[in-house]
């Protein structure tokens, strides 16, 4: 058994096919599944149920794959721990809200980069239920999200900023009143599946405004690029950081009662690289001081 098996055996129960883990390992289809019968017999367990199409794990390979991200996370941090510096010289891998891509994100790495050189960044865009799944597998480090009502067990979550939401509208546009817009412009939409996207629906109904939906988009990019094409008006956070490049819309505030999105750095409670999620958190909250 050897520590490349067991990131096969992860990539398989986080993709739950041999094709998508394949990719994940960037191995072949077969390589994968001659892997996954090397690991079986090398541990003499059955770890995949044989008679459905897709791989299906076995409750003992549901048990093996837990313990193998332990492993894995162990193997990963021997270096680091022995030479004291924390993982500050291999790899972070930073889960990020899109909304966060043009501004606060390429900020704060640049600033992180700045201070250690030797680390290596990954940036993995996704929605923050997505995100925060990613960090209880293990695949992400931590990552910029948008505070949920309910956080998992497993999962902390220090605050960064809050971004009250707002209406945008075409820069032309001769209303100023965002009930007015709203109820008279098509409506473009953040995606409903993601906690943003419930804040937004959950302030529509408390308000009992009735919109006519005329798309639904989980990009801010592209939501800002349809308002500006006069193709209706949406609602956003006004971020804390602003993109490199804004695109001209006009902005109108939702009210007193306006909703608002909480920031921030999720990441295991267990993860053992304790200083180097500190040295993340520091540079986003720098970024966030300065732009405010």
């Amino acid at each position: 058994m050897t520590i490349r098996l067991l990131r096969t055996l992860v990539a398989v129960a986080d993709t739950r096919t041999f094709s998508a883990a394949a990719v994940e390992v960037r191995v072949t289809h077969a390589a994968v599944s001659q892997q996954m019968q090397t690991l079986e017999a090398d541990l003499g367990l059955a770890l995949f149920n044989r008679d459905t199409r897709t791989p299906e794990l076995t409750p003992i390979g549901h048990d093996v794959v837990r313990k193998a991200r332990q492993l894995i996370a162990d193997y990963d941090n021997l270096a680091p721990s022995v030479l004291g510096d924390d993982g500050l010289s291999g790899v972070v891998t930073l889960g990020a809200l899109r909304t966060t891509l043009t501004g606060l994100t390429p900020h704060a790495m640049a600033r992180l980069k700045d201070r250690f050189p030797a680390l290596g960044i990954h940036i993995r865009p996704g929605l923050t239920e997505t995100l925060l799944a990613d960090i209880s597998r293990g695949s992400v480090d931590a990552a910029i999200v948008t505070r949920p009502h309910l956080l998992p067990a497993d999962i902390a979550f220090k605050d960064l900023a809050r971004e009250p939401l707002q209406l945008i509208a075409h820069a032309q546009d001769p209303l100023d009143d965002p009930i007015a817009l709203l109820h008279s412009r098509p409506f473009i939409r953040f995606n409903r599946r993601a906690v943003l996207g419930t804040l937004i629906e959950n302030w529509l109904v408390a308000n009992k405004v009735r919109v006519t939906e005329a798309m639904e988009l989980d990009s801010p990019e592209a939501i800002t690029s349809m308002v500006q094409a006069n193709l209706g008006v949406s609602i956003v956070p006004d971020l804390v950081v602003k993109p490199l490049e804004q695109v001209a819309v006009k902005q109108v505030a939702l009210g007193a009662d306006a909703p608002t999105r909480l920031l921030g750095l999720a990441y295991r409670k267990d993860h053992i690289k304790t200083r180097l999620l500190d040295e993340v958190f520091a540079a986003l909250s720098d970024v966030i001081a300065e732009a405010s």
